[in-house]
């Protein structure tokens, strides 16, 4: 997988074979300041929700929280973390591009480094499939890998436009502010964090 070439759901089931790099055993800093600062409101949607630690975050603060990822290995992981925890989430495997399918709304929506993983018709495609689950004056967090990451290696690097671009119609991008994620690769990667509200 490079930002040239991005990953295929069969990438992401070898991927899950071991640890991927993304998954750190607890949440973004970004989106923990998040939580800590009250701004998960209502339902909350981990979309590609990895092994679950945003959707069991927000659990764990006291929401009715929902992750869904592709990976079946990945939702697994997060169904016994829930368990061993003691948390109560609900977590499905299902397409992100197809969100439709939970049959709900949310008041409040997490992406961890998922917007990044499309190429230009699939990120048209999995803002529409947001759009169908986010309520009006519902919010979405997106973190995404930045184009002011150097190299090649990883996900396609987002420019700041790419966002406001892709939220354009039916969204109302409040902020995108540089960020970080935390990797096992490397210490720190360069991120945007936007917040984006459905209009």
């Amino acid at each position: 997988m490079t930002a040239e070439n991005p990953a295929t759901p069969s990438d992401f089931e070898e991927i899950y074979r071991t640890t991927p790099p993304w998954d750190i055993g607890r949440p973004q800093p970004v989106f923990l300041a998040l939580a800590e600062a009250g701004e998960l409101r209502g339902t909350v949607l981990d979309s590609g929700c990895g092994t679950g630690e945003h959707a069991l975050m927000a659990a764990a603060l006291g929401h009715e929280a929902t992750g869904i990822d592709l990976v079946a290995a990945a939702i697994d992981a997060a169904r016994r973390k829930a368990a061993e925890r003691r948390i109560d989430a609900t977590f499905v495997v299902g397409d992100v591009l197809r969100l439709d399918v939970l049959g709900k709304q949310f008041d409040t929506v997490i992406d961890s480094g998922v917007f990044h993983v499309f190429d230009d018709a699939d990120r048209s495609r999995y803002v529409d499939s947001l759009g169908s689950v986010v309520a009006p004056g519902g919010r979405y967090f997106m973190a995404c890998f930045s184009d002011r990451q150097p190299g090649d290696w990883g996900p396609r690097r987002v420019t700041r436009g790419e966002i406001e671009a892709s939220f354009a119609h039916g969204w109302d991008v409040e902020s995108i502010e540089p960020a970080e994620f935390l990797t096992n690769l490397v210490p720190k990667v360069h991120a945007w964090l936007a917040r984006v509200t459905r209009v």
